[in-house]
């Protein structure tokens, strides 16, 4: 499942509408996935492998090995 293990992003769940001539007339399901990595971390002094968004790797949340 794509998710963060840093900050526990997650699937986002929505609704697209088509709007026509002024009415609304279809509702679609839609989803937006994060954008999670696969990245070795120092985790307390050992090398570990996490699913990492890449928010948290452009704040620096994390330290790469």
């Amino acid at each position: 499942m794509a998710k963060c293990e840093i900050c526990e992003k997650d699937i986002l769940f929505g609704r697209s509408i088509s709007i026509t001539r002024s009415q609304v007339s279809r509702r679609a399901k839609s989803k937006q996935k994060p954008n999670v990595r696969n990245v070795k971390v120092v985790v307390e002094g050992t090398p570990a492998t996490m699913h990492v968004c890449s928010r948290c790797l452009r704040s620096n949340a994390v330290k790469r090995a």
